[in-house]
């Protein structure tokens, strides 16, 4: 990866992280405990750095492979895993500063940026046709049947409904 490739991915995390530590207050404040970005500072900066080591390591790999590589979330959840595994020295507490961060909060600035990436190029877009748009309606709908099925089976198994 570049200078300006790193300089744009720390940018983009940092600024993701402020506005998901802003979302997480205000989706906090809804649920009756609120966690200011301050309190939330510990888990979004374990996030920042379990983000930027795992790039660091897909940066490495790809460089000593030729580019075969896995995509760097693999990575980055791997080292998440690890460091959250029960026994590994700190584990209590990368997961306690974590778990104080709502996974919603923190995919609303990800997925803002995602859609400013596509729009900027929507000709690009434009000239797929109709089937990007068939494709991407099916791969949406899937997801989320997929997800609600999921989620059905373990509510269920656990006996929450």
């Amino acid at each position: 990866m570049t200078k300006e490739n790193w300089f744009v991915h720390i940018k983009v995390l940092v600024l993701s992280s402020i506005f998901a530590s802003i979302g997480n207050w205000i989706n906090t404040i809804k649920s009756g405990n609120p966690v200011t970005p301050l309190g939330a500072l510990p888990g979004m900066l374990l996030l920042f750095f379990i983000t930027i080591v795992g790039l660091i390591i897909w940066d490495l790999i790809g460089k000593m492979t030729g580019g075969k590589n896995l995509p760097a979330i693999a990575y980055i959840s791997l080292i998440a895993i690890i460091m959250t595994i029960p026994g590994v020295p700190g584990a209590e507490f990368v997961a306690s500063s974590i778990n104080k961060i709502g996974l919603l909060p923190l995919c609303t600035p990800i997925l803002a940026y995602a859609g400013i990436s596509i729009g900027k190029d929507l000709d690009t877009f434009k000239k797929q046709g109709v089937a990007i748009v068939l494709v991407s309606l099916f791969a949406f709908f899937g997801t989320y049947v997929g997800s609600a099925i999921i989620a059905q089976i373990i509510l269920k198994v656990t006996g929450v409904i």
